[in-house]
């Protein structure tokens, strides 16, 4: 059941990916569309956040598939990726690594967290759940450094976000096994012929 809170008012961010949350799909040919990247600026600007990014778990590893920063904060490149159990997002999925941390180095844990090679202050992630309930990855962000500010609501709009990436990937699959059905094999990302 859902309850109306008169004093709940969504803010712009939540508002622009409501809108992306109900678009109909753009024809694009990505397994995660430009609206994602669109609410990863946002995510960024809005948590100020350093680095923010989608990820893929496959074969073991983690998959950075989309990768939003701010200019002098590049330390990680779309398409690259580790080990899955060294990693933060595999902490989070498996319950081991809370969903927000102000500050990643006042954690008990923080001395058995996987190293990066860059600090991770403040961290969000939230998994990417499809319709068929696997975990296709995670939606993440961290800072540098600490932040005392982040609340649950920060949290919510991770999660919102999430599911918006959901959404695509269902979308782009569904599309993927309706080519399939049809006839169509289609290499990652390649359009269908046209007038078929």
């Amino acid at each position: 059941m859902v309850f109306y809170d008169p004093d709940y008012a969504p803010d712009a961010f939540e508002v622009r990916v409501s809108e992306l949350l109900v678009a109909t799909p753009d024809g694009s040919d990505e397994l995660i569309d430009d609206s994602i990247s669109e609410v990863l600026r946002m995510v960024l600007e809005h948590l100020r956040m350093d680095v923010v990014f989608v990820s893929e778990f496959t074969e073991g590893r983690r998959v950075f598939r989309r990768v939003e920063t701010r200019p002098e904060a590049r330390v990680i490149e779309p398409g690259q990726s580790a080990p899955l159990e060294e990693s933060f997002c595999q902490r989070v999925v498996d319950g081991r690594l809370p969903r927000m941390v102000n500050d990643v180095a006042a954690l008990s844990s923080f001395d058995e967290l996987p190293r990066t090679g860059f600090p991770v202050g403040a961290h969000l992630s939230t998994p990417i759940v499809l319709d068929d309930g696997r975990v296709y990855g995670t939606f993440c962000c961290f800072s540098f450094a600490p932040n005392e500010q982040l609340t649950q609501r920060d949290l919510k709009k991770l999660e919102v976000s999430a599911q918006l990436a959901a959404k695509k990937i269902n979308q782009r699959r569904a599309k993927d096994a309706e080519m399939a059905m049809a006839g169509w094999t289609l290499a990652p990302h390649e359009a269908p012929p046209r007038g078929r």
